[in-house]
């Protein structure tokens, strides 16, 4: 490895790699507003300027700089000092004081940086230069005048959003970010920008005048609103989450998250349940927990466990899936079903049902055949890895499915079933090189495994795996279905799934745990609801329990690739809400079959004692195990009509995401959205 030194200090790099990048193996901090790991190199803030020798006697922008053989890097001479001083000094001359009322305030790079590289003073006496504010949705509030013109936020939009709905026009003095015709971001991440933005440019609109960092108290959690499992920060005032922002993970959301991630949160204070309730005379009054547990304890004892089902939603935890399934299937219940979508997997090998190349490990695949997915709106994170992998020109990918704008070039292959079965025999250049592939995979999403020839569906799918020797990975969209399919929470011999629950006849008895996705307004069971929203499944259900939150327990959730991930509690359920576990708990008690632990720790005990993959947490296999794609789906005639993706609206896709004003805004734009004349 190549050697560098950094102050009179020897360091090793990489070859490829910048002085600034350099510098900072050494151990050394180097200022800077343009550069960004992610993105494309700028070199337009000047402020990372180094002295290099060999080289003309003058500052350098270390990020556009590479590192050479026996370089000598200068970081904090007084050339450098002054230089950086002068750069600081122009950033400064027309940014307005005006840090007191910016939301930028506490967690500014240009506060941090003028206070460690500025000078003391400023010599500059004119008018400042004042631009006027741009609007770019919902999410992005904007105050131009403090823009540095750093194009972080137009290169993130560009480079790894994939929707160019931002930039930079004018010259000189005149320079401006601005969006086109005045048009709303039309990205899943574009509030992304909010946390690129080294200034006051870009803040959060929704968050806006809210609080300052300081007085928030911040909870590493993991999100729920896709089955990625992002990783995520919860900042909480009191009893209120005022804002999630992503944390660092390379091995699954990089340093993204999407804006359903970001924004959903003031769904968590809206249509809130907070009490019991139970219907009388067709109409819900409140009631204590004692009464609501005789109401369900009395219909239960009262139903053969034949005529008793149990559905889970898509925002469960692991421990509550656990007790639900302690609790009933103790109890002779055998209708048990996490898939409300009807998904054609479940009660087979593990591997049948996960995201086996890993979501980093995508980036080592070559071609990617997606069928009966739309990454873009089931899982952007992951989207974007795909399109930096695209950029780089090592991808080729091909859709089965909706001929949907993924932000990257594809083969469309076909919209539905025959597109997969006559695939081997196709002849166009996708198929000619997928079969000699040197990493093929394929991604499965739930709108081709929740059709009624779903398992069809999954059978064909199978052996094109097979027979182009492609890894094995679906791709799903609800945050519990991994965790519930490792636990077994389907259907035992003799039982019914979710969609025959719900139909007229189904049972007599229905626990919704959560469970606000599938249409239950037909059946005329008695209906138990055990949740947190005034949503689908409260409008149906004759006793409610209120839950809690992801932000209100601690909780274990598996992600797509089988990644067992603890969320963390921010602050505490609403009103007389109790979690998840300890309803069932207290439930099974009443019931005369108390679940045998009565704390957290003692259920997860019994839960890695029975499941021991949920006890290897944040950890994925090096190498999956082989699929044995002869054992999955089964035969059956395959429908044309074409495959769908699952998600019908990325914004309002669970309760929490319905219950915000922010996510129906957002979903009045995406739907409404007006079309100018040129198109």
């Amino acid at each position: 490895m190549p050697i560098a030194k950094v102050d009179g200090v020897e360091v090793e790099f990489e070859a490829g790699m910048n002085v600034l990048q350099v510098a900072e193996l050494a151990g050394k901090e180097i200022p800077r507003f343009c550069y960004h790991e992610r993105l494309s190199i700028a070199g337009n803030c000047r402020m990372c300027l180094v002295e290099v020798k060999p080289g003309p006697p003058k500052p350098q922008a270390s990020c556009a700089l590479p590192a050479a053989e026996n370089m000598e890097i200068f970081t904090d001479t007084p050339m450098v000092r002054k230089a950086r001083h002068g750069v600081m000094e122009f950033l400064l001359i027309n940014h307005p004081l005006d840090c007191p009322i910016c939301d930028q305030g506490g967690e500014c790079d240009l506060q941090d940086q003028a206070m460690g590289y500025g000078r003391d003073d400023s010599r500059y006496a004119d008018n400042k230069r004042a631009v006027e504010e741009k609007y770019m949705g919902p999410l992005i509030k904007t105050v131009m005048t403090r823009c540095i013109q750093c194009t972080r936020c137009v290169r993130f939009i560009t480079e790894v959003a994939g929707v160019p709905d931002i930039g930079l026009i004018s010259r000189g003095e005149d320079v401006e970010i601005t969006t086109y015709l005045d048009k709303a971001v039309a990205s899943e991440l574009s509030a992304n920008v909010i946390d690129l933005c080294p200034v006051g440019a870009l803040t959060s609109k929704p968050y806006a005048f809210n609080a300052r960092p300081w007085e928030l108290k911040k909870t590493e959690s993991v999100d729920v609103m896709d089955a990625l499992g992002s990783a995520i920060r919860v900042d909480a005032r009191g009893a209120a989450v005022l804002r999630v922002l992503p944390r660092t993970n390379e091995a699954i959301n990089e340093e993204w998250i999407s804006d359903k991630t970001r924004y959903a949160v003031d769904g968590l204070s809206r249509q809130r349940l907070d009490r019991p309730f139970i219907r009388e005379g067709g109409k819900l009054r409140a009631a204590t927990w004692a009464e609501a547990f005789d109401a369900v304890a009395t219909k239960i004892q009262a139903t053969s466990p034949e005529r008793i089902g149990v559905i889970a939603g898509d925002l469960q935890d692991a421990e509550s899936m656990k007790a639900a399934l302690d609790l009933f299937g103790g109890l002779g219940v055998k209708s048990l079903d996490c898939r409300q979508d009807g998904m054609a997997l479940g009660g087979g090998q593990r591997e049948s049902w996960l995201f086996n190349s890993s979501l980093q490990g995508l980036e080592d695949a070559d071609y990617i055949l997606i069928v009966g997915s739309n990454p873009r709106l089931e899982a952007p994170v992951l989207n974007a890895r795909l399109r930096k992998r695209w950029l780089a020109g090592a991808l080729k990918i091909g859709v089965i499915g909706e001929a949907a704008d993924l932000t990257y070039d594809y083969a469309h292959l076909g919209a539905g079933a025959a597109g997969l079965t006559g695939l081997a025999k196709s002849k166009s250049d996708f198929v000619t090189g997928l079969k000699t592939a040197k990493a093929p995979a394929i991604v499965v999403g739930a709108g081709a495994l929740t059709r009624a020839d779903g398992a069809a569906v999954l059978q064909a799918a199978a052996g094109v795996a097979k027979a182009f020797g492609m890894s094995w990975n679906v791709l799903h969209t609800a945050a519990s279905r991994v965790g519930g399919l490792d636990l077994g929470f389907v259907p035992a011999e003799g039982g019914k799934t979710a969609g025959e629950l719900a139909r007229k006849g189904g049972a007599d008895v229905l626990v919704l745990l959560g469970a606000d996705e599938i249409d239950v307004s037909q059946s005329d069971a008695f209906v138990v609801y055990l949740g947190t929203h005034g949503d689908a499944g409260a409008h149906r259900a004759d006793v409610i329990l209120p839950g809690a939150a992801y932000t209100e327990k601690n909780g274990l959730y598996v992600n797509t690739e089988g990644r067992v991930q603890m969320g963390f509690r921010a602050v505490f359920p609403k009103g007389e809400a109790k979690e998840d576990w300890s309803i069932l708990r207290a439930l099974s008690e009443r019931l005369g079959a108390k679940l045998p632990y009565d704390t957290l720790d003692q259920l997860r005990a019994k839960l890695f004692a029975d499941h021991p993959t949920f006890g290897r947490i944040d950890y994925v296999p090096e190498t999956a195990a082989a699929v044995d794609f002869a054992a999955l789906g089964r035969k059956g005639e395959l429908s044309d009509a074409p495959f769908l993706s699952a998600m019908k609206s990325f914004y309002l896709s669970n309760p929490i995401a319905r219950a915000s004003t922010t996510m129906a805004e957002c979903a009045s734009l995406a739907v409404g959205a007006t079309k100018i004349a040129a198109e």
